[in-house]
This record gives C-alpha cells, structure tokens and sequence, in this order.
C-alpha cells in the first residue's frame, strides 16, 4: 500500500510538472506570436515614412537641450537616415544606417565614421536602436507572460531575454496593449539584472497600414532625474527616391 501510495505521488507530481511546463511553453508561444504582431503593426513594409522630430534631452548635468532632428526610414530595406536641423552648430550631422551598418556624418571634417547601433544617441537617453524597424520577434524571445494593468489600460506584460549579444539591452520587460499590439512602456535591464531604463510610448498614429509612436519618453534609472522626450509631427507615407538613402545624398545636402 505504502509503494502504491508513492507512486501514485510521483505520477501527480510528475503530471504538475508536465501540466507547468506546457503552460510556460504555450505562454512563450503565445507571448512569441504578441512580438511578431507588434512587428507587424509598427513596420511599414509597403511605404517610406518621414517624420520631423523635436527631442528634449533633461540632465541633471547639463540642463535642458534640444534638438530637432529630420527622418527618413525604409523598414523593408531596414534602412534610416536621421539629418540635424537644429541647433545651427550641428546641422547637417546624421546618422545613416546602411545594410546593417550604421554610420555617423560630420559635416566639418565631411567624413562618415561607424557607430553602433547600441550607443546613445547624440549623449541622450534615447538609443540608436530607438530609430530604426521593430524586430521584437528576432531580437528577443518570450521568458513569462502575464496579464497585467498599465494606468486604465489592459496589457500583456512580456518577459523577454535577448536572443544574441547584438542588442541593445540583454533583458526587457514590456507592456503590450491589447488592441492593436503595441508597446506602451518598457523596462531595459543590464546583463546583471539592473533596471537600466525605462520608455513609455503614450501615443501612436497610424501611417499606412502600420502604427508609429508620435512620442516617446525616455527615463534614465541610473542617474536619477535624466530624461529624454522626442515627439513626432509632419509624418508622410510618400515614396522616397532610392538616392535618399546613400552617403551621397547626405553629402549633397550639406553643400
């Protein structure tokens, strides 16, 4: 009787254990399935998409900057150029990301430089990743998924884990809207476990098929106080030349 008893214990155990497990894989696919639809809806795959952006960067540091900045993204090329417009001392400086490569231009010395994707843009708490096509379902995959309230909102609350060393942060946790699937906030975390930065996404406007982020906020959690707000305003879906996207036309507008 005592042998039946523990083997009719280990077979519960091992059925909650099964059960638990194809709970967390069928929560991973589920949560793999929510970044692949986020991709979808923030991608524009079938228009160009150009956009003017103020950015307010707040340091505890160095005070309050801004800078308004020109963009110009084909995410079906996976390609964007950023060009300065203010302030006057660094207009004509860009970033132009060109198969996967990423390159910085000065129009005083008129040379390109490599950069990373990883770094900060322009000593803000924005990031060059920030900029570019969403690739949610590549770069990460789903470690928990829960339901979760974000203010009066109802979203999915993502655990996710990088799937290479070639991202930004290691570790991110995100809220997902539920209808359509958007990130409205998300937490970076460094390699260790440290909540590195935190972004909110408030407001969104539909370009093409696709959704964009009209404004962005950035909040630095290691020095406390720092900031960074971008918003977003005179966004087109018209088709841009193919020259648009080349260190020659960066090179021909500062002339």
């Amino acid at each position: 009787m005592k042998l039946l008893t523990n083997s009719r214990s280990l077979l519960k155990t091992a059925l909650t254990s099964s059960l638990l497990l194809a709970g967390v894989w069928a929560a991973a696919e589920s949560g793999s399935d929510t970044l692949a639809a986020i991709d979808r809806n923030t991608n524009l795959l079938d228009n160009d998409v150009s956009m003017v952006a103020t950015m307010i960067t707040e340091s505890t540091a160095d005070g309050v900057d801004k800078n308004v900045v020109r963009m110009f993204r084909r995410d079906r090329d996976d390609t964007f150029l950023i060009l300065f417009q203010e302030p006057e001392n660094i207009r004509g400086q860009g970033y132009l990301q060109i198969d996967e490569t990423l390159w910085f231009y000065d129009p005083e010395s008129r040379k390109f430089t490599h950069t990373s994707i990883k770094d900060s843009f322009k000593d803000s708490d924005a990031n060059n990743s920030d900029f570019g096509s969403s690739t949610w379902a590549i770069d990460y995959r789903v470690t928990g998924s829960e339901a979760a309230k974000l203010g009066s909102f109802s979203t999915h609350l993502l655990t996710l884990a990088a799937t290479s060393d070639e991202v930004t942060y290691p570790s991110m946790k995100i809220w997902v809207n539920d209808s359509p699937l958007l990130v409205l906030k998300a937490e970076a975390y460094s390699l260790s476990g440290r909540l590195m930065r935190t972004s909110y996404f408030p407001s969104y406007t539909q370009a093409g098929d696709a959704y964009m982020a009209t404004k962005m906020i950035f909040v630095d959690e290691v020095v406390s106080g720092d900031k960074t707000t971008l918003t977003f305003d005179q966004v087109s879906t018209i088709d841009l030349d193919d020259s648009v996207f080349t260190k020659a036309y960066v090179e021909r507008v500062n002339k």
